[in-house]
C-alpha cells in the first residue's frame, strides 16, 4: 500500500496568521497520526511564514510515524537536519522568495553539488534521500548518480491536466517511474494531489511508495473534518 505524508505547512499558516498557538501545530500532527497518516512531512523556509524550526525541533521526539523533511540543502537546513535526524529529506531546488515549490531538479547540471550534499546528509544524520524530480525519464540516471534513494515526482502538471486528459497526463510519470524501478530507485510523489485525481495517479505509477499531501488535505478538512479526510486520503491510495 502507497503510504501517506501529511504536509501540516498550511496548519502551521493558520497558525501564524494570529501569532498565537492556534491551531496547535504540534497537536495536529500526532492526532493526524492517529487518525492513519503513515507520516508528516513539513518544509521550512528561511522566513519561517509557515513551519518554524522550532516546530521542526519540537516535533521529532514525538512524531511515531516517518518524519520527512523538505527544503533547499542551505547551510541552515543542513544543520537542522543533522541536528534532528529525520527519517527523510526531500531535496527542492527553490529559492526562498517561492511561494510554493514550483520546479524539480535538473540533475544533469546540479549532479555534483547534490551528490556532495546527499553524501553529507547521510553522514551526518542517516536519513534517506529523496530528489524533487520532474516527470523526465532522462533525468532519472543522473538522479541515481547522486547517491539519492528515492526521487519525488512533482506532480502539478499531472494535477493541471488530469481533469482534460487523465491519461495523457499521467503518462510521462508512468514513464519516469520506470526507468526509477529500473535503477532501483525508489518513488514519491507530491504536489496538488487531491482526492480528484489521487487514486488514478496511484493505481498508474508503477512502484510508488509515498504520497505527499498537504494543500488540498487539510482544505479538504475543511469540510469533512480532518480525520475524516485523512481516512479518505488512505482509501484512495488502498
Amino acid at each position: 500500500m502507497v503510504k501517506l505524508s501529511v504536509n501540516i505547512n498550511k496548519i502551521a499558516t493558520i497558525r501564524n496568521a494570529r501569532g498565537a498557538n492556534t491551531p496547535d501545530v504540534i497537536k495536529a500532527a500526532l492526532d493526524i497520526e492517529q487518525f492513519g497518516a503513515d507520516g508528516i512531512t513539513v518544509h521550512p523556509r528561511p522566513d519561517e511564514r509557515h513551519i518554524r524550526k522550532s516546530d521542526v525541533y519540537s516535533l521529532k521526539p514525538l512524531l511515531k510515524t516517518e518524519f520527512n523533511i523538505e527544503g533547499y540543502p542551505s547551510p541552515d537546513f543542513l544543520q537542522m537536519i543533522k541536528e534532528v535526524k529525520p527519517a527523510q529529506v526531500t531535496l527542492v531546488p527553490d529559492p526562498p522568495h517561492v511561494l510554493t515549490s514550483n520546479a524539480g531538479w535538473d540533475c544533469l547540471k546540479f549532479g555534483d553539488f547534490l551528490k556532495e550534499i546527499i553524501s553529507t546528509i547521510k553522514e551526518e544524520s542517516g536519513a534517506r534521500v529523496s530528489i524533487f524530480l520532474n516527470p523526465e525519464p532522462e533525468q532519472v540516471q543522473a538522479a541515481k548518480e547522486t547517491g539519492a534513494d528515492r526521487i519525488e515526482l512533482y506532480t502539478e502538471a499531472y494535477a493541471k491536466e488530469y481533469p482534460e486528459n487523465p491519461e495523457k497526463a499521467i503518462t510521462p510519470y508512468i514513464e519516469t517511474a520506470k526507468k526509477a524501478v529500473e535503477l532501483g530507485l525508489g518513488v514519491n510523489a507530491g504536489h496538488d494531489l487531491s482526492l480528484e485525481n489521487l487514486e488514478y495517479f496511484a493505481k498508474k505509477v508503477p512502484g510508488l511508495l509515498e504520497v505527499s499531501i498537504g494543500h488540498a488535505l487539510i482544505s479538504d478538512a475543511l469540510y469533512f473534518g480532518l480525520q475524516n479526510t485523512v481516512m479518505m486520503y488512505k482509501r484512495k491510495l488502498g
